[in-house]
């Protein structure tokens, strides 16, 4: 097209040193803080070779990209994990070469898979991920459009290390640095006195145990709507890459309006939520430095009330639809978030200000569920509130609210929603019927319809996005609703073992400190015969 010509036009304008050396075809993705650029470098044995150039974006920090390159130097080239070949910069635009590797659309793959490809996927992104978290590498945004897939080939690569971080012994050296900064942000648990430069700091006091909710009503539907969520949050940092929608999500917006509020002990914002349907572009309640609720800043007193409050007042708002001067007054926490959404762990959406490798094994969890279920993307929430809520319709509320609690953040919701069959969902979900046997003696759902799906798909995906997720389907006997399909079609999909779901919940463990490794994930009883 003409505006990608212009596009490589200004990239060769931008670095000029690339005009004798590759030819640019054309341009192949574009994220947040980059864009990829398919391009071909005559050899010196006289033949051709593919290349992918990335070029990030001008404003990228000089030390995000030396971290991204010793990322690529250091554990890339193996395992799975991409490697650099050469690095071109002028001035501020830096372009990274890496070797191209040609890989299908996972949306495009993802119903035609078979069960056995689809274990060797998983393996061959345990042995990246163990690659990597060997080094101290947090990658942050695993999903598919980073792990490329050579079908034909068997070849596989982990890609784009531009939200990477490192733990606390990482062995990347640039990634130190910026592990003492994300750092900073938890001084709110360890310093009772927070520097906010310019020679101010403020003193935080931890508040006195708040009382408990009263009991709600109970609900029967495995689904959230209309209910309230509280959890302690802080301020939002930049979004990792942009989610596009795809009209083959389990859950989705139109549907799952959630009111909700936040609380935090050290320190705490409150954000409104009505659960009246509204604009996406709405919901940006939260600006840097002010909150607004009608209810709270009635004639401007509660906003003088909160510049000249004491700090070591008692919060009188928590699971209220106000929000109080005390809770104004708090600073807000600093956590990581960046990350792409649908793919984030509990402990992101938490605002957990310690994050390790064990988000990366999140992630993967979603990839896996989405290749059991056959469904992607399978959540898809516009703000963290909504994803912790979507994660409950399938992990369990209860759950949640206790596995929130080992890593000190606190979660309120109005209704219990028990924890779904893993098995039985991704049955559902995906229109088979497993011969393996079932634990606790369960029965299989002999039919896949909008009135038998999960109560999370009943209710949080649209009805006509059932048909595109069933590829396979050959025929709905009217008598029992049995399905039924070729053994050809199967592909393996009538004999997954109980191995593959009881690695799945691992991988969707709620508590990031008993989370499966990627090591232990390859020495899990699914990948018994596939040993590195």
């Amino acid at each position: 097209t003409a505006g990608m010509k212009k596009d490589i036009e200004r990239l060769y304008e931008a670095v000029p040193q690339l005009v004798n050396v590759f030819k640019i075809k054309e341009k192949i993705g574009e994220g947040t803080f980059s864009s990829v650029y398919l391009a071909t470098a005559q050899l010196q044995t006289g033949h051709e070779e593919k290349m992918a150039l990335k070029h990030l974006i001008p404003t990228s920090h000089p030390l995000r990209i030396a971290a991204e390159l010793q990322c690529l130097t250091v554990a890339g080239g193996q395992d799975n994990v991409m490697g650099v070949k050469y690095c071109f910069r002028k001035n501020d635009h830096v372009v990274i070469v890496m070797p191209y590797l040609e890989h299908e659309s996972f949306l495009d793959i993802l119903n035609s898979l078979s069960f056995e490809e689809v274990r060797e996927y998983m393996f061959n992104l345990f042995k990246a991920l163990r690659r990597i978290h060997h080094f101290g590498i947090v990658h942050r945004d695993v999903k598919p459009s980073n792990f490329l897939y050579n079908r034909q080939l068997k070849e596989y690569a982990l890609v784009d290390f531009g939200l990477a971080q490192g733990t606390h012994d990482t062995k990347i050296e640039l990634l130190k640095t910026a592990y003492s900064e994300d750092q900073q942000g938890s001084c709110l648990q360890n310093n009772p006195t927070i520097p906010l430069g310019n020679g101010v700091s403020v003193n935080v006091t931890v508040p006195k145990q708040i009382a408990q909710q009263s009991a709600s009503k109970p609900s029967d539907k495995k689904f959230i709507s209309h209910s309230k969520i509280q959890i302690k949050e802080g301020r939002e940092g930049k979004e990792g890459s942009v989610h596009h929608s795809v009209q083959r999500s389990v859950f989705g917006e139109r549907n799952f309006n959630v009111y909700s509020s936040t609380y935090q002990q050290s320190s705490s914002t409150k954000v409104i939520k009505h659960s009246k349907m509204i604009d996406v572009s709405s919901r940006k309640l939260v600006t840097k430095k002010k909150i607004i609720s009608t209810k709270a800043l009635n004639n401007g007193t509660a906003r003088k009330a909160a510049s000249g409050c004491s700090l070591n007042l008692i919060c009188d708002c928590y699971a209220t639809d106000k929000v109080c001067s005390v809770c104004l007054s708090r600073c807000q926490q600093v956590a990581p978030r960046a990350g792409t959404p649908g793919f984030r762990a509990p402990e992101v959406l938490t605002k957990c200000p310690t994050q390790t490798t064990a988000i990366d094994m999140w992630s993967a969890g979603i990839i896996f569920l989405s290749l059991l279920s056959g469904r992607y993307p399978f959540y898809k929430a516009s703000d963290d509130l909504t994803a912790l809520a979507q994660i409950m319709t399938v992990r369990g509320s209860r759950e949640t609210i206790q596995a929130a609690k080992t890593f000190g953040k606190s979660v309120l919701c109005t209704q219990v929603v028990a924890a779904q069959n893993l098995r039985t969902l991704c049955e559902k979900l995906r229109g088979t019927n497993s011969s393996s046997k079932r634990s606790q003696g369960e029965v299989p759902s002999k039919s896949v319809s909008d009135s038998t799906l999960p109560a999370a798909g009943d209710k949080l995906s649209a009805p006509e996005t059932l048909g595109k997720q069933i590829q396979h389907l050959k025929s709905i006997q009217e008598g029992d609703g049995a399905l039924e399909m070729k053994a050809a079609d199967m592909k393996g999909w009538d004999q997954v073992p109980d191995e593959a779901y009881d690695l799945l919940d691992k991988l969707l463990d709620l508590n990031p400190a008993t989370r499966i490794t990627a090591k232990e994930a390859m020495q899990h009883p699914f990948f018994k015969d596939m040993r590195p």
